[in-house]
């Protein structure tokens, strides 16, 4: 298992308590008096102001969910190509006559497995060599001249191209299983939304309870969204991992 298979969880718990630590200290410097007093020369701040932050906080939130929804869409099509090819190779080789047709449709099934076996490693940040080495023996088997001569050249390429396609789908599954997350992107992101949370302060200058009333709302529902997108970072990971379902009933 990788060290860092479950970092996605620890960045989302870190989302969270930092949230209610930036709160928490904004509201300490709120209720500061010697440091309000000194503040009072820049009461005036008007509230629109608070949505120029807001507003980049929250694009920067969408973009960032965007690349992770967008792993996960690119992931689950990888999936579902796969189960397409293993039954297209299923029904290919049900036509081939002869031993060469039996054996081929075993090892088709045989890698169906093992990579329906994957997911869990996948979900380490791990992979199977068991799936590798199968896709392998697959390839190979497609490339025999046995099979050339008895499904034709023809119905050959084809098997041929499903075979490199999987191997291709598997590749990008085993690849977005293992991307992590860009510290920097969400760096930015806290920083904008601790700029928010200064910024509904500044407007709230003399009025203590109605500026942590409007930061307690803002923070509920910037650090929730965050842990949401956070904790989906892989997706072979719960809480809505891909399963290896569609494989799986392609080879039975």
């Amino acid at each position: 298992m990788h060290w860092l298979a479950y970092e996605h969880y620890a960045y989302a718990a870190l989302a969270a308590f930092g949230t209610l630590a930036a709160v928490w200290f904004v509201d300490r410097l709120a209720h500061h008096t010697g440091l309000v007093e000194r503040l009072e020369r820049f009461r005036g701040v008007v509230p629109p102001f608070i949505n120029v932050n807001a507003m980049l906080f929250g694009l920067t939130l969408a973009f960032i969910a965007n690349d992770t929804w967008s792993a996960r869409d690119r992931a689950m099509d990888a999936v579902f190509r796969e189960a397409d090819a293993l039954r297209s190779l299923i029904v290919l080789a049900e036509g081939v006559p002869g031993p060469e047709g039996a054996a081929l449709a075993t090892d088709v099934r045989a890698y169906g497995a093992a990579a329906a076996g994957e997911f869990a490693a996948l979900a380490a940040r791990d992979l199977n060599p068991e799936a590798g080495v199968a896709a392998d023996r697959l390839l190979g088997r497609v490339a025999t001249k046995a099979v050339a001569g008895a499904a034709g050249e023809v119905v050959q390429a084809e098997m041929l191209r499903k075979a490199m396609a999987l191997r291709d789908d598997r590749d990008l599954r085993v690849s977005l299983s293992r991307t992590h997350l860009n510290p920097l992107k969400w760096l930015g992101m806290a920083s904008l939304g601790f700029l928010t949370i200064l910024s509904i302060w500044a407007v709230h200058i003399g009025t203590p309870k109605a500026g942590t009333l409007a930061i307690v709302l803002f923070a509920l529902a910037a650090a929730p969204s965050a842990a949401i997108v956070l904790v989906q970072g892989n997706p072979f990971q719960p809480p809505a991992a891909i399963s290896a379902v569609p494989i799986l009933e392609a080879v039975r």
